[in-house]
């Protein structure tokens, strides 16, 4: 299913130069860097222990860098919040897909939004009208992107039950909520069956054909070879090389890093 799109933009939507952490005298990341294009889908793979997860970290902010800069459309990020980060185009999920179990799937996805007024008391009381307009229309949206993940018939549902990869596509669906320009997933095929990650792939393509950009983690190389224009090698915390996915696949310094062997 492959359906690779090189990207016309020439500056990066994300860029990172020298980013570098470490804890308790262990580097985790060293030197690591990226760029990502406007309109592209990007990987970062690597062995397990590479520091994939504390760079998503960094790159969002999540965990500060000790040093390095982080630019999302040209201006510096490294500085900034999460939130900050988030308000201004750059959300990310994680991992292991955090639901809130105990709240219906629509309820989750309502967190998402952007700015709600119902936060303000004195808008709950001053302006009462404008209050319920805006929850009627996030309510609509958050329905229509429940349908581009499958789980409009689950709106109503505890989000405790769902599956795994139900929770991952309900994780995609909130980031959505904030209109983001730039997705980070974080494993987004891990721990899900292969028919719904045939599906996850089949609608982040789609999306992107809509305007997204993704930066994704993932194990999984199918997926890394349907989806990505250009992967990103980490080992050892630092870049290794970087590429098209059939160029990152048989790199001999890729094998090496995966199997350990010459």
């Amino acid at each position: 299913m492959s359906n690779h799109y090189i990207p016309m933009s020439t500056q990066p939507l994300l860029s990172a130069q020298g980013l570098c952490k470490t804890f308790g005298g262990v580097r985790a990341v060293q030197q690591a860097g990226i760029e990502v294009a406007t309109g592209s889908i990007t990987g970062l793979i690597g062995p397990n222990g590479a520091g994939k997860t504390t760079f998503f970290n960094l790159l969002s902010n999540f965990i500060r860098a000790d040093s390095g800069q982080i630019e999302l459309n040209g201006r510096k990020i490294d500085r900034l919040q999460p939130h900050q980060i988030a308000r201004l185009g750059m959300v990310r999920t994680f991992q292991v897909a955090k639901a809130l179990s105990r709240m219906s799937v629509m309820e989750n996805m309502l967190l998402g939004a952007k700015n709600p007024a119902g936060e303000q008391i004195w808008q709950v009381l001053m302006q009462p009208k404008l209050v319920r307009s805006q929850q009627r229309e996030y309510r609509d949206k958050a329905m229509s992107i429940l349908s581009s993940v499958g789980l409009s018939a689950k709106a109503n549902d505890y989000a405790g039950g769902l599956s795994g990869g139900q929770r991952k596509l309900l994780e995609i669906g909130r980031a959505l909520m904030a209109d983001p320009q730039l997705i980070l997933l974080d494993e987004p095929a891990a721990g899900v069956n292969p028919r719904l990650i045939e599906d996850i792939c089949g609608r982040i393509l789609n999306w992107r054909k809509q305007g997204l950009t993704f930066l994704i983690i993932e194990h999984n190389m199918d997926v890394i070879m349907t989806l990505c224009d250009r992967v990103w090698v980490l080992a050892e915390g630092t870049n290794l090389v970087d590429g098209t996915p059939t160029k990152v696949q048989n790199d001999p310094r890729v094998i090496e890093a995966y199997l350990g062997v010459d």
